[in-house]
């Protein structure tokens, strides 16, 4: 059981409650490291005080961060509980406290010259994660049927924690939204006519809408170059580009400009919320354009913003 089966019955776990493809890789890669640090060859000797054991290994030896130290305690403790049967509540484990980070942002201007040293689709990708305050992987699941040119929206769905959300879409990309749409209207065409077609949707959807999953305006708005394998029902369809080749390609127009600053793609998010406080718009309507769930997420902004400073002027510029 502390082998391939084990894994297997996480993955159905994981799979009955609907977690992300993303959280499944990652509590399944932790729980296979779990696995091999301790070399279990049956689940009955797994015990909590392993978890412990793993933790401290992990702060103590590999130097993770505090965010990945907590991944890993989620991923293990979800494989105890749903799994194993096996109650965690009396861990004793000291846990590192994450520290209060302060986002790093850019100014319009900066913002605009990142934007301008990407290309094509990456330039427009640029553009809808400064202009509409998205992160990558919501960006890149943008799907032809969520765009809405009449009333200048963009629809998220299931965005971080699973919460639908609308966006504003900005005017400058309606253009070249329009030109990314012929293309993925030529790739659709061509895959039909290799028998083809079938877009990337999660297992509860494809159950719903079948084979209607070859329509248009289901395909992702920045499509793969290759078809692939679905990673849970194995057929063939079209997923969205990895947002490994946009990191690639901001890396290099950020090396192209003269900003000193560290630049992310969730960088052009933080600028989103920071820029549109500056200009005096009300927190509660960031906080929905964001979607965050508790005002207080969004209020960091207004530090980076400046607007915590009331004014104040520094001593060393006193006349």
């Amino acid at each position: 059981m502390a082998g391939s089966g084990y894994i297997e019955a996480i993955r159905q776990q994981i799979r009955v409650r609907h977690y992300s493809y993303q959280t499944e890789k990652s509590y399944l890669y932790w729980n296979r490291y779990f696995i091999r640090y301790f070399k279990f060859t049956a689940a009955k000797h797994i015990l909590p005080t392993h978890i412990e054991q793993f933790l401290c290994f992990l702060a103590n030896e590999r130097r993770v961060s505090s965010s990945t130290q907590q991944q890993a305690l989620c991923a293990l403790v979800f494989a105890f509980k749903h799994v194993l049967a096996i109650d965690t509540d009396n861990l004793q484990f000291p846990y590192a406290k994450a520290p209060t980070r302060i986002p790093q942002v850019l100014n319009d201007a900066e913002a605009k010259q990142v934007i301008d040293q990407l290309h094509g689709k990456y330039q427009l990708i640029g553009c809808l994660l400064y202009g509409a305050g998205l992160r990558l992987t919501e960006a890149l699941s943008i799907r032809l049927k969520d765009i809405d040119f009449e009333n200048r929206t963009l629809f998220v769905f299931r965005g971080k924690g699973k919460k639908d959300r609308v966006c504003i879409l900005p005017k400058m990309t309606i253009d070249p939204i329009q030109q990314q749409m012929c293309h993925v209207r030529e790739t659709h065409a061509h895959d039909l006519s290799q028998g083809l077609g079938m877009a990337s949707l999660p297992p509860s959807l494809l159950k719903k809408f079948g084979t209607s999953a070859k329509q248009l305006h289901w395909q992702y708005l920045f499509p793969s170059i290759h078809c692939v394998s679905h990673p849970v029902n194995d057929y063939i369809c079209r997923h969205h580009i990895d947002p490994t080749t946009f990191r690639k390609a901001l890396k290099k127009a950020v090396q192209k400009t003269d900003i000193t600053k560290r630049i992310t793609a969730h960088t052009f998010r933080h600028s989103f919320a920071t820029n549109l406080l500056r200009r005096g718009h009300d927190i509660r309507t960031v906080q929905e354009l964001l979607g965050h769930t508790d005002v207080k997420t969004t209020q960091i902004y207004t530090h980076v913003a400046g607007l915590h400073q009331t004014g104040v002027q520094s001593p060393m510029d006193y006349s």
